[in-house]
Parts: C-alpha cells; structure tokens; sequence
C-alpha cells in the first residue's frame, strides 16, 4: 500500500512540475541532487564544474519537462539531461590533469615548488556530499575514486558519459544510445575503448579496493599517525605508515614523488621541516580517508588551511598520498577557516 501511495503521490508532484509549480518540481529533483552531482563530478573532475553543471541541467530539465512523456523514469530522464550538459560544457576544454600526468616522478625534493595555475587540475570529492554522507555504498565511493576519475579524464567526452552510464549507472546500451543521439553500435565501439584505457590507468582491484579489507580501528591509527608524524616532524613514524612504492602528489605543484626514498627525501625537506607547525582534522574525500592539513601562519596568529591529503591504503599502509592544495577546497568539507 505505501508503495503504490508512493508512486500515486510521485504522479501526483510531476503533474503539478508539468503545470509550472516549482516547488513541486524542487521536491521531485531533492532525493535525486547528490547522485547527479556525483555524476557531473566523475564527468568533470571538478566540484565546482559539477556544481554549474547541475544547475544548468536542473534549470534545462525544468525547461523541458513539459514535454517529458514518461517513456523513461524521471531519474533516467534526468541523467540524460545531466550528461548531455556535461557533455556541451567539455567541447573546447582541456582534460584536468593530475601531476603524473605531466611527466616522471622526481628522484629529490623539489624545494620551492610553485603552484602551476596555467594546468586544469582534477580536484577532491568529499564523501559528505555523496548520497548517504560518509556512510555512502562502498559502490558509490569507488566511483569517485581519485585513480578512477583521473583515469576518466584520458578518455574523449563521449567515451567517458558512454562508460559512466553503462559500468557504474547501469544504463543499457540502447538507452545511453538515446542519450547521446547514436547508435548502438557506436556506443559499444566506445565502450571497448574507454575500457581498454581504463584499464591501462586505473590500479588493480587489489589495491583499488582496500577499505573492504582493513579494519577501521587500522584505518584511524594511519590517520592518526599520519597527523601526528607531521605534528612531530617525526620522519621516522611518518616512514613506518608508507608502503615501498608509495607516491605522494601536491597538485597544484606539478612536482610528484615516487618510491620510498624520493617520498622522505621529500617529506623530509618540505612538510616536516620547511613548512612550520601542522594542526589536522580527520575528514574522508573521492571515498578515502583523509586529512585536512593547517600550516601556521605567522602573521595570522593561527593555523590556516593549506591541503586536503587523501590516502590510499594497501597493505595496512599508505599507498598514495595525494594532498590537493589551497585554502579554497577547505569549505566544501565544512572545514573550519582557522584552526588553533
């Protein structure tokens, strides 16, 4: 019975959406805003890009929801919208890029490195904003995550939607062939490339995969260490958390480091020593534990945002530490401005 009052009063809100009521088509659209978000965000690279993306789609679909017939649920009308906005808004753009992309890992630290704000970066994902918060479907927080949509950003646009829609969406071929205005054949051609290059990007399941396997308690005492490490200068416990072949990325600096030796020379020269005292807040982002980074600043009196460092685990370690840098990606985690 409550399901068929559902659907009933669902029926009952587009037909008020199709006669103009905007309050009607708001609560329609309210259950559906953080999936779509995450969609545009997985086919931009960018919180900010994703967020005129929606608008953009939600005001096309208000637009055009009167000639919406129904052939499709309103949630699959509604990506299509999504995608094919996402879609207009990559002509003429270049791919965000993520340091490796740009050339090879640096053997030493790379003192004085400066932020290269000519390059399109990939930005961070907080897991808050996925539907669900923190507690989202492991599904739904490895589809933001960082390898996953970096490697996304090495396909052509309709590549990309093409492999969304079908891999973590569940689109059939034919639908994502109405989205896109193709045909079938085209669309599983697409699909056999995007693939192949994801496949070639993305890290194994093994280590793509790891949460699954690593105790909580585990993943806190990383984060904890990790923090404290840096609190400390504590070279020694910092090296004690990261794998062999860990890397460690500082976008917007296109300088990246690969392997034990090159990350503490690293850690060793920049944070631990070279950037003054560290306070951090837990936090989790592209459905990885991570930590929001405040460097004192003398003239403030504080400690001032400066890096959201996420951490790719493997092994009961850190794999991969990728600290997106700048003050600006602070508010979309609900981090505080200062901390003491």
């Amino acid at each position: 019975m409550s399901e068929v009052f559902s659907q009933s009063a669902a029926e009952v809100e587009l037909a008020l959406a199709k006669g103009g009521d905007d309050d009607a088509f708001a609560r329609l659209v309210a259950p559906l805003r953080g999936e779509l978000h995450a969609h545009c965000y997985r086919m931009l690279a960018s919180f900010h890009d994703a967020d005129d993306a929606l608008q953009d789609a939600l005001l096309r679909a208000w637009r055009s929801l009167p000639n919406f017939e129904g052939r499709s649920s309103l949630r699959t009308w509604l990506y299509t919208v999504a995608t094919r906005t996402c879609l207009d808004l990559l002509q003429g753009r270049g791919r965000r890029a993520m340091p490796v992309d740009l050339g090879p890992a640096s053997p030493r630290a790379v003192v004085g490195d400066r932020f290269d704000t000519e390059i399109s970066w990939l930005g961070p994902y907080p897991d808050a904003a996925l539907t669900g918060g923190p507690d989202a479907r492991y599904e739904q927080r490895e589809a933001v995550e960082l390898a996953f949509v970096a490697a996304l950003q090495h396909l052509p646009g309709n590549q990309r939607a093409a492999l969304l829609l079908f891999e973590v969406l569940g689109f059939s071929a034919a639908e994502i062939a109405d989205t896109m205005k193709t045909s079938v054949a085209s669309v599983n051609s697409a699909l056999a490339r995007a693939r192949r290059v994801v496949a070639e990007k993305v890290p194994s399941r093994s280590r793509q995969r790891p949460l699954r396997d690593i105790d909580d308690a585990r993943v806190r005492e990383i984060v904890t260490g990790f923090s404290t490490a840096l609190e400390e200068g504590d070279a020694d416990a910092l090296v004690s958390l990261l794998t062999a072949d860990v890397t460690w990325s500082m976008p917007p600096m296109p300088h990246w480091y690969r392997g034990l030796d090159a990350v503490t020379d690293f850690a060793v020269a920049v944070p631990l020593t070279g950037c003054g005292g560290w306070r951090h807040i837990p936090t989790a982002a592209n459905g990885r534990p991570a930590v929001a980074g405040y460097r004192w600043d003398e003239a403030a009196g504080t400690h001032t945002p400066w890096s959201i460092t996420v951490l790719t685990l493997a092994d009961g370690r850190i794999a991969e530490l990728t600290s997106f840098l700048g003050a600006e990606n602070f508010p979309l985690f609900g981090l505080p401005a200062t901390l003491d």
